[in-house]
């Protein structure tokens, strides 16, 4: 199955309509150094995560100015994940690691499968990402799935696909790339921060409907295997 994360939440009406939907994670983005309407104070993010229900996935997203801020942030706003765009090296993510509860993921530029495989021993995740040129997601712009389903196959830890997803190419990315989760922040938006919920229920319907077609498929290919 795949999994599916809607970020850049900022309300409790947006946060539930994502529950409902039926998507495995919430994203919530603060402290970051690029202007966007997605974000919320630190403050804000602990109110939104503590209204998720017990069985949606919180995720922080943030580019701190270093492992301490970054610590120092899942220390206040308690997620479950935590997501971090920046250039951090692998011993900084294990100390990011060692002293958080959260689960770590970071962030990689699609043109950087060699970093991808550097840090993804250290880290819980690694997310793919068409990034500006100051490193941070959520342009709203796709990028070669296929040079990241070559990461997905190569790569000994989740990846998650985002970059300019929507309801209308989502599955068709999922086929592309066989991704362990999508993300998706402007792609369900009525407005800057503000979700469609009828976009975000049809992005989750068309993720997870292609990712059960590939789990089928890969069945029916094992079984012919098995018998051949």
């Amino acid at each position: 199955m795949v999994r599916v994360k809607v970020c850049g939440v900022t309300t409790e009406s947006d946060l539930r309509a994502v529950d409902d939907a039926g998507a495995d994670a919430v994203g919530v983005i603060s402290e970051v150094t690029v202007d966007t309407p997605r974000e919320v104070s630190l403050s804000r993010a602990s109110t939104l995560f503590d209204a998720a229900p017990p069985f949606l996935t919180t995720t922080l997203v943030s580019m701190p100015s270093s492992a301490t801020r970054a610590v120092e942030l899942a220390a206040a706003a308690s997620p479950d994940v935590l997501q971090l765009h920046g250039d951090f090296e692998a011993d900084e993510f294990q100390r990011i690691s060692a002293q958080t509860d959260a689960r770590v993921v970071a962030v990689v530029d699609p043109d950087s499968s060699a970093r991808a495989r550097a840090i993804a021993h250290v880290v819980d995740g690694v997310l793919v990402d068409s990034v500006s040129d100051d490193g941070a997601g959520g342009t709203g712009e796709t990028h070669d799935w296929a040079a990241t389903a070559e990461v997905v196959e190569t790569l000994n830890a989740p990846v998650t696909l985002a970059g300019g997803l929507t309801p209308d190419n989502v599955a068709e990315a999922v086929r592309t790339v066989r991704p362990y989760a999508v993300d998706v922040a402007s792609g369900v938006e009525a407005e800057g921060g503000v979700k469609a919920h009828d976009a975000v229920r049809a992005f989750v319907r068309n993720a997870t409907a292609a990712g059960d077609a590939l789990e089928r498929r890969d069945g029916r290919d094992e079984r012919e295997e098995a018998t051949s």
